[in-house]
């Protein structure tokens, strides 16, 4: 089944039978409080606001949301959130770790550390999820964050957490692409060459229980039209699924494009660790932040430490 909007992630989130824990590292960030507490509102996540109640309260007090129910764990200043906020999440406290008002390296490092408990023998991925006004479904976007070049056997990895994180959320055999610059084997274009293998790989042995299709450029994957000028034979032209990205840098410029100039609509999860952690960019809107939470909790319905 192909997912066609975000009402399916959130109708999916509401199907758990209890609300889960967001554990928010730093929380004094005003769209991801209220992204967070529409996530309340709507059944499905009960907020942990680690940070400095100083800056946390009196933006509670602002937004309105002074009296709705929370758990806040007062951090002092200077101290590191993530770090709190892990630690919450390893003593049993919380259900989903989610990104506040923290940079992204100081939220990360403390996840990829191995001795912080939330590591697993599964490599971490922040997939994002796309809805474009011009796609008729969503598609999923990786890795957007964690690894900066993957090379071939982490792209093997990245295809496996993305097609497992599309089935969990209903996406039965997703059609999958390797992104590349064009769509031949081109042997001074590393990526091409190892999308062709990869493909090669998974005709023999599969990766993932998924269609995977590569070398592919852009417009292929999001366009019949385009396939048919140019001759291209590819069954899943304009209905791929998910998209793996040659690297960090083409993942998140591509992400961010499709927010800044194609009005497109996301959310984002990094996949791997122990619990689904929710990562949006801090200029993002509340409505981001509670996609990316509805996901999370979709995720959560599996057994734990399945993804």
């Amino acid at each position: 089944m192909a997912l066609t909007n975000f009402d399916q992630i959130v109708e999916r989130a509401k199907q758990s039978f209890r609300k889960e824990r967001v554990v928010i590292a730093g929380a004094d960030s005003e769209n991801i409080l209220l992204g967070a507490f529409k996530a309340q509102e709507a059944g499905f996540v009960s907020p942990v606001l680690v940070g400095e109640p100083a800056k946390i309260l009196p933006m509670l007090e602002k937004l309105g949301l002074q009296d709705q129910p929370y758990r806040l764990v007062a951090t002092q200043p200077g101290n590191k959130v993530a770090q709190a906020a892990i630690d919450l999440i390893n003593m049993g406290e919380g259900d989903v770790l989610m990104r506040g008002n923290t940079q992204t390296r100081d939220f990360l490092m403390p996840l990829l550390e191995k001795s912080n408990g939330l590591r697993t023998d599964r490599r971490l991925t922040h997939i994002d999820l796309v809805s474009m006004p011009d796609y008729h479904k969503l598609i999923a976007i990786g890795d957007v964050t964690v690894t900066i070049e993957p090379n071939l056997n982490q792209k093997r990895q990245i295809i496996q957490n993305m097609v497992e994180t599309l089935e969990s959320i209903g996406c039965e055999k997703p059609n999958i692409a390797l992104l590349t610059l064009v769509e031949k084997v081109t042997f001074h274009m590393a990526s091409t060459v190892e999308a062709q293998r990869l493909v090669l790989e998974h005709s023999q042995t599969p990766l993932a229980n998924c269609n995977l299709w590569g070398p592919i450029a852009y417009d292929l994957i999001l366009s019949k039209e385009a396939a048919r000028l140019k001759n291209y034979d590819c069954p899943y032209c304009g209905d791929f699924d998910g998209i793996v990205a040659p690297s960090l840098l083409a993942a998140n410029l591509l992400v961010k494009s499709l927010k800044m100039h194609a009005k497109a609509s996301t959310c984002g999860v990094i996949v791997g660790a122990k619990v689904p952690v929710a990562l949006t960019s801090r200029s993002d809107s509340p409505e981001i932040a509670f996609q990316s939470l509805a996901f999370c909790s979709a995720l959560n319905l599996r057994p734990q430490n399945t993804l």
